[in-house]
Formats: C-alpha cells, structure tokens, sequence
C-alpha cells in the first residue's frame, strides 16, 4: 500500500486523539495540500569501508591498468562478454555488476566523478570518515556535520520532524549538529534517535518524553513523537514499490526501501542519509565476480530499484554516493588492493547532466601516482558535495557549508 499524505492524516485521527489540539506538525501537514511534491530531496549514500573506484568505473582504455592488475582487472568491452566492463565512452566501463544502472546513463541521469576525493592524505577508515562527514579535512575538532549546516544555511519554520533522516540506529557524523534530524532504524518498529539523544521510541518514548525528553531530541520532540504516530496508523510494513522495483534483500536495500517511502509519504524529507559496508577488500576481491562484484550488484539493484519505485518523483531527488578514500592502483600479493587517495562517486536523478563522467583525469602511469602507488585526486569532494548542495537543495553560496572552502561555481564538477 502506498502511503499518501491524505492517508495518513486519516488514518492518524483515532491514534491521536488523545494527544488533544492538533499537533503543528499535523496542521502544516495537512495545510501543504498535495504534499511535498516539488521539495528537492538529497539521499547521501556513505559506501563505507573505501570502494575500488579503478574496478567500479573502469578506465579500461588505460593499458596500465591491466599491467598493474593481473589478476583483478575486469575485462575491457572489447572482450565482448558478460565478464567484461560495459563501456560508457570509449575510455571508461562500468564493472560488469553495475549494469542495472546503464539505463540510467543513457538517459543521461547517471553521471560520474573519478578521480574524487579528499585533500587529506589519511589512509585510516575512521579519521577519512569523519573528515568527509564533517567536511573538514584534517581537522578533528569540527563538531557538526556537512549535511546539519547545510540545513540550518536554509532554516525551514515549517520544516516538519523529517527533515533529515538517516537510516540506521545512531545518527551519522554528517549529520550531527543544531539542525534537528532523526536516526531510524525501521520506520515499522519506529525505533528512533533523534540528535545526540539516545531515545528508543519502540516502547518508552512517551514515558521517556513525560521525564524531559523533549530536551534531548531539542525543538522536536513532541513533533517527532506525532510523526512516529502517525506513520504507526499508516501501517508502513505494508508497502508495496511501484513500477515492479525489487529491492535487493538486506540492510542496504531496505533502507532505500523506506527512504522511498519516507519520500511517497511526503512528510517534509529534505536529506536522507544510508550507509553501505564492505568495500574494504584487501584481499581476494575478485574481478567481474567475487567480493567486490557481489557487493557492487547489490548497491546498483538498490539504485536501480530507488529510481523505478519513485518514478516521477526521481525530477526532485539528487542521490550522491560517496566513499572515504578509494584502493590502491597495484594489487597487492592476497589478490586484493590496500587503501589509497582517489576513487569514483556517482550522481544521479532527474536534474542531472548525466552520461558524462566528469572530472580531470590523472594517469595511472608510475609517475602520475599519488605517492607512487594511488590515483590522484583532481575533483576534491568538497566542490562536488557542495555544487549538490547549491545547485540542488538551494543552500546559499556564501553559506560556511565547508569552513576554509569557497562554493564558486566555477570549482563544480559540472553536474548539475
């Protein structure tokens, strides 16, 4: 069942009830009409773990790839089967997993960004996580995230308690701050975090709520509390995706499941946030199958079913991936890669210039690696990030989205 605004708000009646007044969120629900349709969404997807962007987007007409690959490279096109990289423009391929999302390039929805990364040379997961979340690069002691200031450059009175919503049972570092935003696990048991608060809404939320919570979870407690209830009335764990979109089965797939949902419902979603594990493959990655392919398959069947469930709704939402760091361009003795700099991030949606890959690219020849050993970065994150947050959710250019970073549109990549 698909849930609507209209359908929430009715099915809400009885449960809220005793709750007395109408409740704000419920009045600016109910007064927004035919819902938030037109809101531009961002889902930021964290590809933990930093994914092989020389095997994810292939630079198959590079020979130093295959010099430097033995055993892992993925075949170029030319190969001329279901092993080999699907070419995108005579030089670079998608992995042979990622084909689901071809359709989504030749719709020129798809676009690319090799050779991206961040300026800080770190090669440890945690600190390349934190600085990419924060927005800061080599500094530590930044204590909000990118995707909290991008919602307070842009305050939103009637901002509703789903604004911002990361899929998981803690809030990411990227969303940490002032703004308030919400954790949640599964919107069908309404386990809920809301801020730096560690509020389990499954069964104590309202005693917890009666004892002060509501200065835990700041500003939206309450609201948050009557959104929990009225995806309740809702019964979420009925829907069904549309267009015959299948999810693929796990942690990553459902919640791409519920962020669609979320954004049906319309209840005011502006950022949602979901994280995918398991790129670090240090050893036995496989090329066109194994570890590697298995995990790419998954995230390009969650993407791939996103766009088909939302449909028309796909012209409001900018889908960003994005990884810490990306491998090494040598493979290493376990027939896997070690950390390195540079990787590939993806961009796609309705408004995006796609079927290009975009950025400078480097060389992987000995003398242009980046210490000898990695992919160079010439796209710093921080310039993508920010042309999304810009050019899509229309934060202000002279807004301090990145402290030390100014948001000239002639640093954008170019895709959108």
């Amino acid at each position: 069942m698909e849930i609507t605004r209209r359908a929430l708000i009715k099915s809400s009646a009885i449960a809220l009830l005793g709750l007395g007044a109408m409740p704000r969120f419920l009045v600016r629900t109910a007064s927004a009409g035919t819902g938030s349709a037109g809101k531009k969404i961002l889902i930021a997807l964290f590809q933990r773990g930093a994914v092989d962007g020389l095997s994810m987007v292939v630079p198959h007409a590079e020979a130093n790839y295959y010099a430097a690959r033995p055993s892992i490279a993925i075949p170029g096109p030319q190969a001329g089967s279901a092993e080999a990289a699907v070419d995108l423009n005579g030089f670079f391929g998608l992995h042979p997993a990622l084909k689901p999302l071809l359709p989504l390039w030749e719709a020129r929805r798809l676009a690319i960004v090799h050779a991206c990364g961040s300026p800080d040379t770190t090669r440890s997961h945690f600190d390349a996580q934190d600085y990419m979340e924060s927005g800061t690069p080599g500094l530590k002691s930044t204590q909000d995230g990118w995707l909290n200031r991008a919602l307070k450059a842009r305050p939103d009175p009637s901002g509703t308690a789903f604004r911002a919503v990361a899929m998981g049972s803690a809030l990411p570092r990227a969303l940490r701050g002032e703004a308030p935003s919400l954790a949640i696990s599964n919107i069908a048991d309404f386990d809920i975090r809301a801020g730096s608060g560690t509020l389990n809404a499954k069964r104590g939320f309202e005693a917890l709520y009666e004892r002060g919570a509501q200065n835990l979870l700041r500003a939206t407690g309450k609201e948050t509390f009557e959104a929990v209830k009225m995806l309740k009335a809702a019964d979420p764990a009925r829907y069904q995706p549309a267009s015959g979109a299948e999810y693929p089965r796990g942690r990553f797939g459902d919640g791409l499941r519920q962020i669609a949902q979320l954004i049906k419902a319309d209840v005011g979603l502006e950022i949602a946030f979901a994280a995918s594990g398991g790129w670090d493959t240090h050893a036995v990655q496989g090329n066109s199958q194994g570890q590697l392919a298995n995990r790419l398959r998954e995230f390009a069947e969650g993407l791939a079913a996103l766009d088909r469930d939302l449909g028309d709704r796909m012209a409001d939402v900018v889908v960003l991936t994005m990884s810490e760091f990306g491998r090494t361009v040598q493979e290493n003795g376990n027939r896997g890669t070690d950390h390195g700099h540079a990787t590939a991030m993806l961009v796609l949606g309705g408004s995006v210039k796609g079927g290009k890959v975009y950025g400078k690219w480097p060389g992987i020849s000995r003398a242009q690696l980046f210490e000898g050993r990695d992919l160079e970065v010439t796209t710093d994150f921080r310039h993508l990030f920010g042309e999304v947050a810009v050019k899509h959710l229309g934060v202000p250019a002279s807004a301090l989205l990145f402290p030390g970073v100014t948001l000239a549109p002639s640093a954008f990549p170019g895709t959108l």
